[in-house]
């Protein structure tokens, strides 16, 4: 029987990921699986992302390797995956999600609140520069790119006095001792989907049939309500927007903050909703959210 092909995009986070859930599914199913590597546009263009696209600048070279069946399945971050359904491709499974929150990495050791006024902080993400600019810190948020050894090694160089990443990459790459300090949520709400994985294959495949058995329920109930929300915001991945879904007994808690782009405006709200409804939950509580000003205050961000 032929070995699995999963395609992956070649940074040592994507493959790490492809990696494990490789390894869940070599155990799950018996069967063998090959990495695929796949060249993205987000990993070869260096521009920003808003720039050059912003949402699916990730996934669409892997989508391509999928309908061309050139892989039989493919690993993304679910973050980066466009709310929007991707017609005859199916994300089969969400396995259990690694920690949400963003870390800061600090080469001084120090935390956000410990940071000078005026220290460069580093981070790609418009969510993240306006949550942390609506902190009232003085610092100076700027962009950076690059994967997560590049963005350390700017920070150990000088460049930045710390930088902001999801906690996630960092745990799957076995780097969390860089992780100077875990950021409450209350602080600095990660982005909808963060630290998920999405496995998508061609809609009725075998190989979407054999995949369902890494789904985890309570992983996609919570993220399904973050991403609605997202979509019925109608903004992408590279909005100033973040979501967390937490899951008590049978409900979803689900906490949103939209930002303007400067931190100079930010609006936090949360609802509770059935863990069975958790599309109804996220466009619910963007409703309040659109009611209270939130495509005003995001701008040109929103779509």
């Amino acid at each position: 029987m032929n070995a699995l092909r999963l395609g992956t995009r070649r940074s040592a986070l994507a493959l790490a990921q492809a990696g494990g859930v490789a390894a869940t599914l070599i155990a799950t199913t018996g069967r063998d699986v090959a990495l695929v590597e796949v060249a993205t546009r987000g990993d070869t263009d260096p521009g920003a992302l808003a720039q050059i696209g912003g949402t699916g600048v990730f996934v669409s070279a892997l989508r391509d390797a999928l309908r061309n069946g050139e892989v039989d399945l493919a690993v993304h971050s679910l973050k980066d995956l466009p709310t929007a359904p991707e017609p005859g491709l199916v994300v089969a499974a969400i396995p259990a999600r690694e920690d949400p929150r963003d870390v800061l990495f600090s080469p001084a050791g120090l935390t956000l609140g410990e940071l000078p006024t005026g220290a460069r902080v580093g981070t790609g993400s418009p969510r993240r520069a306006a949550q942390l600019l609506a902190l009232g810190l003085g610092l100076d948020v700027v962009p950076i790119r690059g994967n997560v050894d590049t963005r350390l090694k700017k920070a150990i160089d000088g460049e930045y006095d710390a930088v902001v990443l999801a906690r996630a990459g960092l745990a799957r790459l076995d780097r969390l001792d860089a992780a100077t300090e875990v950021l409450d949520p209350l602080q600095v709400l990660p982005a909808p989907g963060q630290g998920a994985l999405a496995v998508e294959c061609v809609e009725g495949s075998e190989v979407a049939g054999l995949v369902a058995a890494l789904d985890e329920p309570d992983t996609r109930a919570c993220v399904t309500a973050e991403r609605s929300l997202l979509r019925a915001l109608e903004a992408g991945c590279t909005a100033p927007v973040g979501a967390l879904a937490d899951l008590a007994e049978d409900e979803i808690y689900l906490r949103a903050v939209a930002c303007a782009p400067d931190g100079s405006d930010v609006l936090r709200r949360s609802l509770t909703g059935p863990v069975g409804e958790p599309e109804e939950l996220g466009r619910r509580l963007a409703a309040i959210l659109f009611e209270d000003g939130a495509a005003a205050l995001m701008g040109e961000e929103a779509r």
